[in-house]
Parts: structure tokens; sequence; C-alpha cells
């Protein structure tokens, strides 16, 4: 029984560091060796557990996506009014401290592989009905206590996951024209027109 919770911290620390890595250099130039490198482990250990670069890359998306749910559980678990957890949800997306900008390096370099990698986008196709499930049941709550407007909740969260995508990237990208303050106040005019629509 020990050695599976060895084995499984072992493939935490890689997947941890390959994540590192891709969020630094991009998925094209990540070596097995820099991840092994970074997990302080030899290079043959990674390969214990991962067969190839890709199949390293698949399991640290899916675990990228794993710690993201992790970091936001007690947001979405919250009891407070769901104006107040849509507002949360988004605060937690804003590319503003070095662990969610991070895992927005390494979301993009997926978006791109996925555009070729079938398995990619299947997993892309997992998480993001998991996140529109999510947006949508804060929505839907919202309704159903007569907080927020009238509207298919389900268009309204792909809305707003589709905005937090690509103003973050914009973010990302150092655009003068969307830094994070500015992408939180587009962001708060989404709420407010679902909290106090027209």
């Amino acid at each position: 029984m020990p050695r599976v919770s060895v084995e499984a911290e072992r493939k935490h620390e890689i997947l941890s560091a390959a994540c590192e890595v891709v969020s630094e250099v991009g998925f094209k130039s990540l070596r097995v060796s820099d991840v092994a490198k970074r997990a302080g482990i030899s290079t043959g250990s990674v390969h214990y557990y991962f067969d190839t670069k890709r199949d390293l890359m698949h399991a640290a998306f899916e675990w990228n996506f794993e710690r993201s749910i992790e970091r936001r559980r007690e947001l979405l678990e919250s009891p407070e009014p769901p104006a107040r957890r849509l507002r949360a949800f988004i605060d937690s997306y804003l590319p503003a401290d070095p662990t969610t900008v991070a895992a927005w390096h390494v979301w993009a370099e997926l978006w791109v592989e996925a555009l070729h990698d079938p398995d990619l986008q299947e997993l892309n196709e997992r998480v993001y009905g998991e996140w529109r499930r999510t947006v949508a049941a804060i929505i839907r709550d919202g309704q159903d206590q007569g907080h927020f407007g009238a509207g298919d909740p389900v268009h309204l969260a792909n809305g707003l996951v589709g905005m937090i995508d690509g103003l973050s990237l914009q973010v990302l990208m150092r655009s003068k024209s969307m830094t994070v303050a500015r992408m939180r106040e587009v962001c708060e005019l989404f709420v407010e027109l679902v909290t106090h629509p027209r």
C-alpha cells in the first residue's frame, strides 16, 4: 500500500514539473530531460510513468485541469448568493497571480496542440463541458432565486467562458488595450447585465 502513495506522489511531482516547464517554454520546446531535472529525478524515472513526451503532456494537461478545479472547489460549493459566486469564479480566473498565469499558459498550449490532436480535442471537450455546467448552474441558481434575468443559462455560460478565455489571452500577450484591471471591468459588466437586465 505505501508503494502506491509513493508512486502517486512521484507522478504528481512529474506532472507539476511538466506544467511548469511547458508554461515557461511551450510544448514544442519542452524536453523530457527538462521535466526530469525540474522534478529532481532521472529521465528514465519519467519514462517509467510516461512512455513518450506526448503521453506525459496529455497527462499534464489533465492534471492542470484537475488542479484548476481543486483551487476553486471552495468557491464553487460556497453557500454564498449566486452573484457573489459568479464574481468569485470570474475573479479566480483573472491572470493576476503567478499560479493562474502559469495555468493559463498551459491552457494556451493545450489549445494549440489540440488543433491537430483528436485526443486533446476530446479532453478539451470534457473540460469545457464541465466549466459550462458549473457556470450554467450558478446562473440557473440566480434565476431560480429571482436575482438574475431570464435567458438560457447554457448560452449565458458559453458567452462568459468564451469572454474569459479571449480576454485572458489578450492579457497574457500583454495587450496595451487589455490589462487585468480592464478585464475585471468587462467581466463585471457581464455580471451586471445578467443580474440587472434591461
